[in-house]
């Protein structure tokens, strides 16, 4: 991952409308973006659409740009706020979904999870999810995506104190799953 001298510069080429610097930023974050959207909505296509709106708003709010703030923490949490937005909207969807009458015909499935690791890849995936909302956003930020607690922090708005806290709650809970999945996975 790039320093944070490197994206305060690309900071400053955004503001005055570079494009070679927005395509650095797209190349050098656009991978973790994706995953950690991916954890937020479980789902590629959408996953795939939020990452390409947040370097949409990226782009139409270059000229507002701070330099003195985090390019990166900016780009998570625009990512998180529309992957909630999304959530927010879906289950709206759906409640009007549910309402409407049954037709005829074939249901339309998601396709199989092709990219699942293994049995333990998917377990510690339901162990995270099982987590709350605060304490999976802080680990997969700081884990998963490897944000330090002072950008974390400004992510979910919070201080790196209680980022701290998540993550001793969240990682406490998955060490007690394995431990009661697989305590021989513990021994190292």
């Amino acid at each position: 991952m790039a320093s944070e001298d490197r994206f305060s510069d690309w900071c400053n080429r955004l503001k005055a409308s570079d494009h070679s610097a927005f395509e650095e930023v797209f190349s050098q974050l656009y991978d973790p973006l994706l995953n950690y959207a991916m954890y937020l909505i479980k789902s590629r296509p959408v996953a795939l659409d939020l990452v390409q709106e947040t370097f949409l708003k990226l782009w139409e709010k270059r000229e507002t740009l701070n330099p003195n703030k985090s390019l990166k923490s900016l780009l998570y949490l625009i990512v998180r706020n529309l992957a909630f937005n999304h959530q927010r909207d879906k289950v709206s969807r759906d409640a009007k979904l549910a309402t409407l009458p049954e037709r005829g015909g074939r249901e339309i499935t998601a396709p199989d999870d092709t990219f699942a690791a293994g049995i333990l890849k998917d377990k510690m995936d339901e162990w995270i999810n099982e987590l709350p909302l605060r304490q999976r956003e802080a680990l997969i930020l700081s884990r998963y995506q490897g944000l330090s607690h002072q950008e974390v922090a400004a992510i979910m708005d919070v201080s790196p104190r209680t980022v701290n806290n998540h993550l001793v709650r969240a990682l406490k809970y998955i060490h007690g799953q394995i431990q009661g999945y697989e305590p021989s996975l513990l021994d190292s």
